[in-house]
């Protein structure tokens, strides 16, 4: 409790450190996180396996992000299905872009690295599988590739590329998302003005009834809506499952769309949403930091590293010329969908702040159940044609 409360105060510390108007945020407490890990990596890689550390590093990680999830969605529901019904094609066309790209670097990888390797081409094609599943943060996708490997061997070389991978998997996209305005000049007001239409529409028909509060924070319809969204996330349809982050963030989206049940509101309020938001999104990095920093130094290699990097870098480029240039995304919304294309929880933390409004959380809560889908079937495809 100590260590993750110390890791909290130092990484927002870190967070703060701005260079050239970009600087890490909440991601300040990953970094924090990761040196942890790496620093009692030793102690850390045989604690990890007990029950007690194990078990405490998983319960913060997931305890966070399904207060992330969950808040994320209430906060895109009253905009959501109006911005989708208008960009759906849009988002589900970007989304399936970016994965793509990141399969078809994952396979070019496979191709031109088999060679310079001493792994056989199963085992190196399990590796670059996880070293996708890690570049697109995606544990879905980790999952789904560990499935279709098959032998505990090769389940854990997936596991070594995924946590090489995963580091730059979540700074690259915060880096990302903050270095595109910067480089394209936005005027962030005129963005935001851009995102603004869908959500004065909406909120306008929320004010005709006087509600009844579950509770004056609305934290009871906010735990009802995750202890749903975990039911609804734990259904298996052969290897594919929607998880956590997808129940979550799917009965989360209805919740916050229709905002009431009968005459009672379900929808929390927005100081507890931002609240939740953030501890939840500072409680998943903290347990993805230090068990990831501990696995990053016990398995580190430059050439797989080098290989996450492509696999992280190519898609969000595509994803964000394709967006800009031929589905004439606005800024905002573009990188909206990049973050819910990459699967990426941190970055839409980041974008958020950056943005200077929650309307960007739309686009994510839109791509991002394409993209969950799309990188199982790739990672699965990937196994079964470099076999």
């Amino acid at each position: 409790m100590i260590s993750v409360i110390a890791i909290a105060a130092l990484g927002y510390v870190l967070g703060r450190i701005t260079i050239k108007g970009i600087s890490l945020g909440t991601a300040g407490v990953f970094i924090v996180a990761l040196i942890y890990g790496c620093v009692f990596y030793k102690q850390l890689s045989e604690e990890i396996n007990t029950d007690f550390v194990g078990n405490a590093l998983k319960i913060v990680d997931n305890l966070g992000l399904i207060l992330f999830v969950t808040a994320v969605g209430f906060i895109a529901g009253p905009n959501f299905f109006g911005n989708f019904k208008k960009n759906f094609k849009s988002y589900v066309i970007l989304a399936v872009i970016i994965i793509l790209s990141g399969g078809l670097a994952c396979a070019g990888c496979i191709m031109v690295g088999r060679n310079f390797t001493d792994l056989s081409n199963e085992e190196f094609t399990a590796m670059l599988t996880g070293i996708l599943s890690g570049a697109l943060t995606s544990t879905p996708g980790f999952s789904a590739a560990k499935d279709a490997v098959g032998s505990d061997h090769l389940q854990s070389i997936v596991s070594v590329g995924y946590a090489i991978a995963y580091i730059f998997g979540v700074i690259g996209v915060v880096l990302f998302v903050q270095i595109i305005p910067k480089l394209a000049k936005a005027d962030m007001a005129k963005e935001r003005e851009k995102l603004a239409p869908t959500a004065k529409k909406d909120t306008k028909e929320k004010k005709m009834f006087k509600l009844i509060e579950m509770d004056s924070f609305g934290i009871m319809p906010f735990a009802m809506a995750a202890f749903f969204g975990i039911i609804i996330g734990s259904f298996k349809f052969g290897n594919f499952s929607l998880s956590t982050t997808g129940g979550c963030l799917l009965v989360s989206l209805i919740f916050g769309h229709f905002g009431r049940i009968s005459k009672f509101s379900v929808m929390p309020k927005d100081s507890t949403l931002k609240v939740f938001r953030e501890l939840g999104l500072m409680f998943f990095l903290i347990g993805a930091g230090v068990s990831g920093g501990a696995k990053f130094v016990q398995y580190f290699d430059a050439v797989y590293f080098l290989y996450g990097m492509i696999m992280t870098i190519v898609p969000m480029i595509i994803g964000y010329l394709f967006a800009k240039y031929v589905l004439k995304l606005s800024l905002l919304n573009n990188l909206g969908s990049i973050t819910g294309g990459m699967t990426s929880t941190p970055a839409l933390g980041t974008l958020i702040s950056t943005a200077g409004t929650e309307n960007v959380a739309s686009a994510y809560a839109a791509t991002y159940p394409v993209a969950l889908i799309s990188v199982v079937l790739v990672s699965q495809f990937l196994i079964i044609l470099f076999k």
